[in-house]
């Protein structure tokens, strides 16, 4: 059977965009015609009607769709076309990518960790853009890191990792990112050779100082409380956050040849 239909890279659905670069649901018709010639103004209500999309309104109520927008409704209709899945399978579908993850290859199989975010690179492949971020629940934490629950539990409970949560409240589902996904997988190798979690609690005190260090340069920009001072913070914090890697590689790296005899 066919692999799903892949779509396009588009900006985040929840960017705010330009009205300029908004559309009618006239326009995203005439874009969507051209390969599904049998789509009407009332499937895409319908469409809407079911959630698959959320396009914003204008104060008059008009719809205004966003490329993103244009992206999910194409991807819909692809899969209804190309492999008649029911709209339950495919928001589905649509959850998952909206968590980061790449939809299922065939029917029947399980959304998967895109291969960018399984190394670690920035920003997973998504259908809603390069920026969405990875979404993971425990179990398919446990599952992308190749480590099972137990091993899991003393992962959290040495506070090398920990959830995310959904709300400021923390009564949203907890859930997990790219960099817990990067920590459990680093923490499953190294568990390979012998070493435990309690073992590797030195990495975290270490990952805790050399944030410590970077928040006392950047401190003094977040006080200053303006958009521009905040950008200037997190571009410092990044550069501070590369070097600090180079430097602690580096020293391993030495460290380990005086170690091998090398």
């Amino acid at each position: 059977m066919p692999s799903m239909p892949s779509m396009p890279t588009m900006p985040s659905m929840s960017s705010a965009l330009p009205a300029s670069s908004l559309m009618s649901i006239g326009e995203v018709l005439a874009r969507l015609r051209p390969e599904f010639p049998d789509v009407t103004i009332s499937k895409i209500r319908f469409l809407e009607s079911e959630g698959l999309v959320e396009p914003a309104r204008t104060p008059s109520g008009y719809r205004k769709f966003s490329h993103a927008d244009l992206a999910r409704l194409h991807y819909v209709l692809a899969t209804q076309r190309d492999h008649y899945l029911p709209l339950r399978v495919i928001r589905e579908h649509l959850d998952a990518i909206d968590r980061g993850l790449d939809p299922p290859a065939t029917p029947g199989e399980k959304p998967r960790v895109p291969r960018s975010a399984d190394d670690n690179l920035p920003g997973p492949r998504a259908l809603v853009g390069d920026s969405v971020e990875l979404r993971l629940s425990r179990a398919e934490l446990a599952e992308a890191a190749g480590i099972d629950a137990d091993l899991l539990d003393q992962v959290e409970a040495f506070g090398l990792l920990a959830q995310v949560r959904g709300s400021a409240r923390g009564d949203a589902p907890g859930w997990y990112d790219a960099d817990a996904l990067a920590v459990a997988t680093a923490v499953g190798e190294l568990t390979a050779y012998g070493l435990e979690p309690r073992h590797l609690r030195s990495f975290r005190t270490a990952a805790d100082r050399e944030s410590d260090l970077v928040a006392q340069v950047v401190g003094p920009l977040l006080r200053q409380r303006s958009p521009q001072a905040r950008a200037r913070a997190e571009e410092v914090a990044r550069e501070l956050g590369a070097a600090s890697l180079r430097l602690h590689t580096a020293l391993v790296r030495a460290r380990l040849r005086d170690v091998v005899g090398h």
